[in-house]
């Protein structure tokens, strides 16, 4: 097994695979099944790109990544759930930046942010989703306004 690497220092990793198929006759709400299936299985990520496929038929391409060593088990999930007749897949380098967790208060509460650090500099940062969904749901107040808190609260904490 390839041993994985925590998220929290940053890193190139090329023991990864980037694995797609093009379906043009599977039920497009089968693809959310699938999907939870390759992350529940250990995917890195999964995502959908509409194309066009032969006589013009619109279709969508599934990409995954993940690592080499899970390639069998993405491509057991693939045949049994989708209707693909062929997996491409072929190595792929990842270089990761290093991932921070900070707490920023807001009127509200705290929110987590997730920070992307390379070389020893933040280049990015991003509020948790589900946190900033579930403070704007609670106190009945719009998403963008939370969002923004969190980016004002940044700024101070950050100077």
């Amino acid at each position: 097994m390839v041993k994985r690497h925590p998220p929290d220092h940053e890193h190139v990793d090329d023991q990864m695979m980037k694995m797609e198929i093009n379906l043009d006759d599977t039920p497009s709400e089968w693809l959310g099944y699938v999907m939870e299936l390759l992350f529940e299985a250990g995917a890195n990520d999964v995502y959908y790109t509409p194309i066009y496929m032969k006589k013009n038929r619109p279709g969508i391409q599934v990409q995954l990544l993940c690592a080499s060593d899970q390639v069998e088990q993405m491509k057991e999930i693939l045949w049994r759930e989708t209707t693909t007749l062929g997996i491409r897949y072929y190595p792929l380098t990842v270089h990761r930046m290093a991932r921070r967790f900070i707490k920023v208060a807001t009127e509200w509460g705290e929110i987590t942010i997730k920070q992307g650090i390379r070389n020893g500099v933040v280049w990015q940062s991003a509020p948790e989703y589900e946190e900033c969904k579930a403070i704007a749901m609670k106190h009945q107040v719009p998403l963008k306004q939370v969002y923004q808190a969190v980016w004002e609260n940044t700024k101070v904490r950050e100077e």
